[in-house]
């Protein structure tokens, strides 16, 4: 069956639904940072806040994308966002941890399910692979506003003003999928069989890639520092990481969609990762450390914009894209855990090689899925 045409209105719903999202991926350090600041919050207690809200996303993606053709997609997305919202506008009235953690609990799970509601959608789309490209791009100007706003609001109004933009995005989100957000028509026939050996080896491929990519690039600006880069360096690299992930990776992916066989691009993207990681983490040259971490991230983004178009052509019910929640938000949740002890232990050095072995893991993946 052919992909499904949404229109210029319902495939803006999809973009909106991906960054509202995605918002945890784009406002994770501002995210903690004011929990700690702000809150008086312990770098322990402001990450756990953060993970409650991703394994929120990652349950929810993980129990609703297998009954994705059977769920009222637009329903859900409208109740995941509101819910979302609801939760966050409550807990700008908190300032106790109990109370906190599981309103970004509540939180995670209600936007994971509307963010598979949309991924889902997205997968059976005409050209599942440009719009989740178009996507990217938006999400990519998303976190430069968010990044540039978010601090200067935080300044001025206080910690709760993060979780009144947080709640702000989410109603936006959900009033887009009330007014634009268009079902796919029910695909019965594919909804009960069970993914491909293919399908399961490019989720795993995928997923481990998320979580080398978490690992290392959490710690980027830790390094910097302990490089002894000057702080204003450190961060002007990664506000040019910022456009990077703008400008680059989704663009560049949606040109050459027809031109470079998607397996041959999940071959390659974790190989030029576990290259950078290897400079990001080892290098003691500015100069040659600043490149590879303007880039870092944006080979994660152009990688996996071919992945989401394989998933929806090796699984046309869309669970698989559906799925892609609990794809990024695992390696999102796992990655900074296994990083910090990595590099408080043997150094940050040891990143780099350990990024090198989760790399040949991953290209492993890809590789039995081109020939399953």
């Amino acid at each position: 069956m052919s992909g499904q045409k949404f229109g210029a209105a319902g495939s803006a719903a999809l973009v909106i639904g991906h960054c509202a999202g995605m918002l945890d991926l784009v406002a994770l350090p501002v995210w903690v940072g004011a929990l700690v600041e702000r809150y008086g919050f312990s770098p322990q207690q402001a990450g756990a806040l953060a993970t409650l809200f991703l394994l929120g996303a990652v349950v929810a993606s993980g129990v609703s994308a297998p009954r994705f053709n059977r769920l009222n997609q637009r329903l859900l997305a409208i109740l995941g966002f509101s819910i979302a919202a609801a939760s966050f506008f409550i807990a700008s009235s908190q300032t106790a941890f109990l109370p906190l953690a599981i309103l970004h609990l509540l939180a995670g799970v209600s936007a994971g399910t509307a963010l598979s509601m949309v991924h889902g959608t997205m997968g059976q789309s005409a050209n599942p692979h440009r719009l989740f490209a178009a996507a990217g791009m938006a999400l990519g100007l998303f976190a430069i506003i968010l990044l540039a706003a978010i601090p200067q609001l935080l300044i001025a109004r206080g910690g709760p003003v993060l979780f009144h933009v947080f709640g702000g995005v989410m109603v936006i989100a959900a009033l887009c999928s009330a007014l634009l957000f268009r079902n796919p028509s029910a695909r019965v026939e594919h909804s009960r069989l069970p993914f491909s050996r293919a399908t399961w080896f490019t989720i795993l491929g995928i997923s481990i890639m998320t979580f080398n990519q978490s690992m290392v690039f959490s710690f980027v600006e830790v390094i910097g520092k302990a490089r002894g880069f000057e702080p204003a360096h450190v961060l002007a690299v990664l506000v040019a990481l910022g456009f990077v992930n703008f400008l680059v990776p989704a663009p560049l992916a949606a040109f050459l969609q027809t031109r470079v066989p998607a397996p041959l691009i999940t071959q390659i993207g974790p190989a030029i990762q576990a290259l950078l990681a290897v400079v990001v983490t080892g290098a003691t040259i500015f100069t040659v450390w600043a490149p590879a971490t303007a880039i870092f991230v944006a080979v994660q983004i152009f990688t996996h914009t071919f992945v989401f178009g394989r998933l929806a052509t090796l699984d046309p019910s869309g669970r698989a894209a559906a799925a892609t929640p609990a794809m990024l938000m695992v390696g999102a949740a796992l990655g900074p855990l296994v990083g910090g002890a990595l590099g408080e232990n043997l150094g940050f050095a040891a990143l780099g090689l350990a990024g090198v072995l989760v790399a040949v893991v991953s290209i492993g993946f890809f590789t039995k899925a081109k020939i399953a």
